[in-house]
Order: C-alpha cells, then sequence, then structure tokens
C-alpha cells in the first residue's frame, strides 16, 4: 500500500487511516479486534481515536475505544505495528476538556493507561481552545515529547488564522510544532479547507487527515433517502445532504465507480487521497466488506476526467453557500 510522510518530517503511514470512532459504539471488542488484525494483514496499519470515543453514546463516558485498543494491543502485542494517534480537549465531562497544561498532562496519562502504551505516536489537539495561551498548551505537549510519552503533536479543527498562528508560535518560542491537521473535509465539505487551511498547510508542509472523509457514510451511497437514516447510528448527521445537489453527488459517485468497477465509498476516499495536501483520510468500518473497501481505495487512481467530475457536481453548493 502507497505511504506518504505525515508532514515535514513525521512518520509514514498508509493513505488511508483507520477510524476508531466505532470502537465499543457500533462495532463490539470482540469485532474490533478481528477488524485490527485484518487491517493489518492488509496494510492499514495507522489508527485514529480520541479519548472522547464514544462518550455520546448511551452510557458511556468515554475512552471507550482507547480502552479496546488497549486490550487488543496487550492481547495481540501488535503495538509495536501501528501508528497510533489519538486526541485530547473535547469535553469528558467534570471540567475535563480544553488545553491548559495541566489538563494535558492528565489527560495523557489516562490515555496511555487506557491504551496500554508508552508512547502515543501523534498526540493531536482535538480542537482549539482560545481561552487558554497557544504557548502555554504547546509547551505542555513540547514536555510530553521531551520525556518520549508523544512522538508528535497535531491540530483539529483549527481556523486557519489560528493554525497559522499556533505554528508561528512554536517557531518564535523554540517549541515542538503541529505536523499534521485533522480537518473536516469530503466531497460534499469543501470550502473551509480548501480556502482557508489548504493555503496554511501547504505553507508549513502540514500532513492532512481529513475527518468524515465518507460524510458519515452518506459518501457510501447507502443513505438514498429519508427511510434509510431513520434506524441509522448516523442517520441524522447525513440529512442535510438529502436533496437534488446531494444526490447529484451521489449520482455522480456511480457513474464513476461504474467506470473504474469500484464502489462509491472507494471513488469517495480516492477523490480525497487525490486532493492537493492530503495525505491519508480517516475512515471507519464496521464489517469486513467496508474494510476491504478503505483498502481497495488506496489503490484506486482517479483520471483527471472523473475528478473533474466529481469537483463540478459537488462544488456548486459550496460554492452557493460562500
Amino acid at each position: 500500500m502507497e505511504k506518504r510522510q505525515l508532514g515535514a518530517g513525521g512518520p509514514e503511514v498508509p493513505v488511508i487511516c483507520l477510524g476508531g470512532n466505532v470502537y465499543g459504539w457500533t462495532l463490539a471488542e470482540a469485532d474490533a479486534f478481528r477488524q485490527f488484525d485484518a487491517a493489518l494483514d492488509l496494510g492499514l496499519n495507522f489508527i485514529d481515536t480520541a479519548d472522547v470515543y464514544s462518550r455520546w453514546a448511551p452510557g458511556h463516558t468515554g475512552g471507550e475505544s482507547e480502552t479496546i485498543i488497549g486490550k487488543w494491543f496487550a492481547k495481540s502485542g501488535r503495538r509495536k505495528d501501528v501508528i497510533l494517534a489519538t486526541k485530547v480537549g473535547m469535553d469528558m465531562g467534570d471540567g475535563r476538556k480544553g488545553l491548559k497544561p495541566a489538563y494535558i498532562r492528565q489527560a495523557v496519562e489516562d490515555s496511555l493507561r487506557r491504551l496500554q502504551t508508552e508512547h502515543i505516536d501523534v498526540y493531536q489537539a482535538h480542537k482549539d481552545d482560545e481561552e487558554t495561551p497557544l504557548a502555554e498548551s504547546l509547551g505542555a505537549f513540547d514536555e510530553l515529547m521531551k520525556q518520549g510519552k508523544v512522538r508528535y503533536i497535531g491540530a483539529s479543527n483549527y481556523s486557519g488564522a489560528r493554525l497559522a498562528e499556533a505554528l508561528e508560535t512554536s517557531r518564535k518560542n523554540g517549541l515542538t510544532s503541529y505536523i499534521s491537521l485533522q480537518p473536516h473535509y469530503n466531497l460534499v465539505e469543501r470550502e473551509q479547507f480548501e480556502s482557508e487551511l489548504l493555503p496554511v498547510v501547504q505553507k508549513y508542509r502540514l500532513g492532512v487527515i481529513p475527518y468524515f472523509s465518507l460524510a458519515a457514510g452518506f459518501l457510501s451511497g447507502k443513505y438514498r433517502g429519508k427511510q434509510d437514516t431513520e434506524k441509522a447510528a448516523r442517520g441524522a448527521m447525513v440529512q442535510k445532504y438529502l436533496n437534488d445537489w446531494g444526490f447529484g453527488v451521489i449520482a455522480a459517485l456511480d457513474e464513476v465507480a461504474r467506470d473504474k468497477d469500484a464502489t462509491p465509498a472507494r471513488v469517495a476516499l480516492a477523490w480525497l487521497i487525490a486532493q492537493p495536501g492530503i495525505t491519508a483520510p480517516i475512515a471507519s468500518a464496521t464489517n469486513n466488506k467496508q474494510l476491504n473497501d478503505l483498502a481497495e481505495a488506496a489503490n484506486l487512481k482517479l483520471d483527471r476526467e472523473s475528478i473533474e467530475k466529481l469537483n463540478e457536481v459537488s462544488w456548486r453548493k459550496v460554492g452557493a453557500n460562500a
């Protein structure tokens, strides 16, 4: 499987990142264990999770995904084969949130314990914390790297201006710097990344691992009407795409997929892989077919005509909302 460097000086990673938000939520522990084994056999050894996954599910408190990954590490002994990314900063309850140095120090210990590992390969600020000076947060991350608990740091959900400010803060203060960005970016969510974030990414040579690469499943083509969303775990997230424009994007994906003997999901991911600045789209799987789709997407090379067809049909709505 093709690999790309995650930012300047970062690790080499496969061009698809396995999303960990499903572990302990829509994928049970035993099934997750089987998926990890199968994923590594397919060359998918880059896994992204977060401390907050899956606090939103009834009865969950956060940490469920990290805990399952940690149990698999302990059982399989394959920690060394995985490039592991997790995140800090989202609300974990009881005031546990943000990027204050004391909280970062506490949160990383909690994640390391759940993950049953001595280090995190890419530790990411899950969202910007404007109440905490950037130099303080970056100083805490710098300390973790010097201690060997974290190898690289990344950012997620930052605006272009704040991302650039953070990178300049690291440079001016001699602190470790973000090597990667995790933005919301896919065929039906293009404007913010392409207009605001891409220039910063390219200037500072960051790696990019976009989340919701399949728009919560919409770009897989499985939601063809409102009735398809009613019992789905992420059904509410895709309803805003259930209109003439959204179905036009799906029709174009279907057309390219037929031409390439592929699936809409593979095509949507291959489109992302082909975009400027992108290192590895994040996508999750809950069954073997979906996992194989991720691996096959990494090998699908779209021609210029197919990319332009998808560009045109997906940009119209975004441009209209600019």
